[in-house]
């Protein structure tokens, strides 16, 4: 079977999905406020973090500073569970705008990479010691749904 990121369409198909899925964010009321003016360099590290993430190559992990990186853009965020559900939203609408595969078991294995996803992140936005952090600390490797 092929994984997950070779069936979204390899790289050029998942970084078209950051991209339009970044504008939104930096463009949403609720979830502006998180990202600022937004970072020239976010787009290509989403993309490669999800890449990675779906079984395509580790360059998130060997050249862009690996989970550590996330870990801390996410300390002191303190999102909120709207923008976590939000963030959420905006990603899944951004795969049917990219046109990603829209078969049952890849939209669920997207949804739950990305509902995973924004738990730890928000865990992490309100870790005030090291204690408080999710445990996870490498990128995951996400599958098809079971």
């Amino acid at each position: 079977m092929v994984s997950l990121y070779e069936h979204a369409g390899g790289h050029q198909a998942l970084h078209r999905f950051v991209d339009l899925f970044y504008g939104s964010v930096l463009k949403d009321p609720l979830l502006q406020p998180l990202f600022g003016a937004g970072r020239p360099h976010h787009v290509a590290h989403l993309t490669a973090f999800t890449a990675e993430t779906f079984g395509g190559p580790d360059v998130f992990t060997r050249e862009m500073g690996g989970f550590p990186t996330l870990i801390d853009a996410h300390r002191g965020l303190r999102i909120r569970e709207e923008q976590r559900q939000r963030f959420v939203e905006l990603f899944m609408a951004a795969a049917d705008d990219a046109g990603l595969p829209d078969d049952a078991p890849f939209r669920q294995a997207l949804r739950e990479h990305v509902e995973f996803g924004t738990r730890v992140a928000y865990q992490n936005s309100h870790a005030e010691t090291d204690d408080q952090l999710h445990p996870l600390r490498e990128v995951p490797h996400w599958d098809w749904p079971s």
